[in-house]
């Protein structure tokens, strides 16, 4: 089956949130009880899974939906001077105009994410946004996603920045690709095994049309196949 939809993590995927999540964390340090992180800290963060992460903080587990709640709150009042990542709108126009459907599944807020798009005129890009999800429900989601529009899972592509992206996907046995310019480093992406690894938004557009290019070829070989086993017409002279 040939590729129908693609849904995109948001945050570190398509909006360069990364410094002001990390702002805004620092910033709520003293409130809930952890240590800040300094560059160099952050640079060995980039290379824990989320669950890993999570294992390492000094937050209480019992506080980890409240911190989470704040930072989204947070990230509220700067949506305004956040921009995508760069070639990510391009990358967008070009999928839509390829006649794609396109979707977002984040944790984010739902009025962060609106906002964002609206500012940066991609509303009109997107079919459908799933935004509030659980850290670790997003396959729950693409489950419902398949399910609910009668998908096939090769028929869809998820794409996120993070390890807990690529483990959603294979979940819902869709196909994985993971972007190294967002949360996680390129070292850990590739250990958890997406089905590709882009260092750029244009080589997305790459991967797409060549799995369409392989399905079509793979169609006309099979029709092909299909007429030489047919019984032969006789044409009367």
């Amino acid at each position: 089956m040939a590729l129908k939809v693609i849904v995109f993590d948001f945050d570190g995927t398509l909006a360069d949130t990364y410094d002001t999540f990390v702002e805004i964390a620092n910033g709520l340090s003293a409130e809930f009880g952890y240590k800040p992180v300094d560059r160099q800290e952050q640079e060995k963060l980039k290379h824990l899974s989320m669950k890993d992460l999570i294992k390492q903080s000094e937050i209480s587990p019992l506080k980890i939906p409240f911190v989470l709640q704040r930072v989204k709150s947070e990230l509220n009042h700067k949506i305004q001077d956040l921009q995508p990542i760069n070639d990510i709108p391009s990358c967008l126009q070009q999928l839509k105009v390829q006649g794609y459907l396109l979707g977002i599944i984040t944790s984010n807020a739902e009025d962060n994410v609106s906002i964002f798009l609206k500012n940066h005129g991609l509303e009109q890009l997107f079919d459908f946004i799933y935004a509030g999800i659980n850290l670790f429900g997003k396959h729950k989601i693409l489950n419902k996603l398949l399910k609910q529009h009668k998908l096939r899972s090769d028929e869809v592509m998820y794409i996120g920045d993070e390890t807990r992206d690529i483990n959603s996907a294979k979940k819902s046995n869709v196909q994985a690709v993971a972007v190294t310019w967002g949360f996680n480093s390129p070292e850990v992406l590739s250990k958890h095994q997406p089905d590709f690894l882009i260092n750029h938004p244009q080589e997305l557009i790459t991967i797409i049309q060549e799995n369409k290019y392989s399905i079509d070829r793979q169609t006309a070989m099979i029709e092909s196949l299909n007429m030489e086993g047919e019984n032969p017409k006789i044409i009367p002279c």
